[in-house]
């Protein structure tokens, strides 16, 4: 078994961080989970708090703390569009203060650092796939300005603090992920069309469907951020994390309506503003650096996910937000 280490997750209750969370502990290491259950759900980690070697801190990562830690993953942050735009100024702060903080903390103590970074960081490209070396197409001043310039500014501190301070830092961007533990008010497209999938109520897709997404399994997800992490100190990133299979929002409506033996029907409704046409990784460099690829196909990926929306009562979990821009847009 290899070393075992301390390991901070920021965001750890989230989604993307429970599971992170697991695999960490599977593999022998004591981990650190950070989280203000903004987003969150303590249900994620509630199987958790038994394990001798997981610990639980309630706390806002815009905020300073002191930790004695071997390694970081920076996950903390709203991820959908749902969220993010509640509190614009609160999303931007999350971003940019907590990667101060995970920073100077990782300064401090010689810790190895892992941004989660995102594929908003190349906003409505106009190059597709999407390579690391594409600089995006964002809008600086619109509404979902606060987590995509957010998110870029992050990586901006990021590399400066590798270069100004010798931070052993890893950037990974990750693109759309789906599995068990989404939250079912997170208002993304795959827990969207799958609730409404299984109530039988119309499926709410925007525009005419055609604007394209690729889905990667969390599973997969997981392991390409531990790859990275574990992966050689010449190799920093960025780096995409996703799965290149690329899919219509209607084509993925029309799989989970069959899947699920729905009798739902499709609406359109109009696109938000400065939502993505298209979206799909160019993983060459995650293939070559790490030998990394998605192993899980849609299909497989959304009947796991299909399951685990069946044996949740939706009644026990709150919604993080009143806000309902961009439902189901498809992030």
């Amino acid at each position: 078994m290899a070393e075992s280490k301390r390991i901070l997750v920021t965001g750890g209750a989230g989604f993307l961080g429970s599971h992170l969370c697991e695999r960490l502990l599977e593999q022998g290491h004591d981990v650190v989970c950070l989280d203000n259950f903004f987003t969150s759900q303590k249900l994620n980690i509630v199987h958790l708090f038994q394990h001798d070697h997981f610990e639980f801190i309630r706390h806002d990562v815009t905020q300073p703390i002191w930790l004695e830690v071997d390694e970081i993953y920076n996950l903390a942050c709203p991820a959908s569009p749902v969220h993010y735009q509640y509190n614009a100024i609160k999303t931007i702060k999350t971003s940019v203060l907590g990667a101060i903080n995970v920073l100077g903390m990782a300064k401090r103590v010689r810790a190895k650092v892992l941004q989660a970074s995102t594929s908003e960081v190349y906003g409505d490209p106009d190059v597709h796939p999407q390579p690391e070396s594409y600089r995006g197409n964002v809008n600086p001043i619109g509404v979902r300005a606060c987590y995509d310039e957010g998110k870029r500014c992050a990586e901006t501190l990021f590399f400066d603090y590798h270069r100004m301070n010798g931070v052993n830092i890893r950037v990974v961007r990750i693109f759309n992920t789906y599995g068990p533990r989404m939250h079912p008010h997170d208002g993304r497209v795959v827990s969207n069309f799958i609730i409404q999938a299984l109530a039988d109520e119309p499926l709410t897709i925007y525009g005419d469907g055609s604007q394209t997404r690729s889905f990667c399994y969390v599973d997969d997800l997981v392991e390409g951020m531990m790859a990275m992490m574990a992966g050689p100190d010449r190799f920093i990133g960025p780096v995409n994390i996703g799965n290149p299979g690329e899919f219509t929002i209607r084509e993925l409506a029309e799989t989970v309506i069959d899947m699920t033996g729905s009798r739902s029907k499709l609406i359109e409704l109009p696109l938000p503003a400065d939502d993505p046409t298209q979206r799909r990784p160019d993983i060459t460099l995650a293939r070559k650096e790490l030998g990394w690829e998605p192993k899980v196909d849609l299909r497989q990926g959304l009947a796991r996910t299909i399951e685990y929306f069946k044996s949740i009562d939706i009644s026990h979990f709150r919604k993080p937000t009143s806000h309902t821009a961009h439902k189901s847009s498809g992030l």
